[in-house]
């Protein structure tokens, strides 16, 4: 049974930094691609940031790009998501998500999530 526990939410002012961990379990994590989203109060959960199976491709979404980076430890099992120059509008709830590929693909080939993790800045 896989799972997929994130941490490391909060709140914080912003311009300030916070980095979210997902654990993985039951899987062989350096299988997959795995990835961050987040979900705001009223809006649709949207992509922020993918890393192939072994951490040589990254991607992210434009509001993202230059403050946040994913990253993997495979000896862990788990990603992280380091967040910069937090901003108001990062406010949500994340959550970790595990591809069926190793590669980075459509958030349609997302077989696993996590609980989530709610992220608040403060202006």
């Amino acid at each position: 049974q896989v799972q997929l526990v994130e941490s490391g939410g909060g709140l914080v002012q912003a311009g300030g930094s916070l980095r979210l961990s997902c654990a993985a379990s039951g899987l062989t994590f350096s299988n997959y691609a795995m990835g961050w989203f987040r979900q705001a109060p009223g809006k649709e959960r949207e992509f922020v940031a993918a890393i192939n199976w072994r951490g040589s491709t990254t991607t992210y979404v434009d509001s993202a790009r230059g403050r946040f980076f994913i990253s993997r430890d495979t000896a862990k099992n788990t990603i992280y998501l380091q967040m910069n120059s937090l901003k108001p509008e990062d406010t949500a709830v994340y959550f970790c998500a595990q591809y069926k590929t190793p590669l980075i693909t459509s958030y349609k080939e997302v077989t696993h999530w996590g609980q989530g993790t709610q992220v608040t800045v403060s202006s």
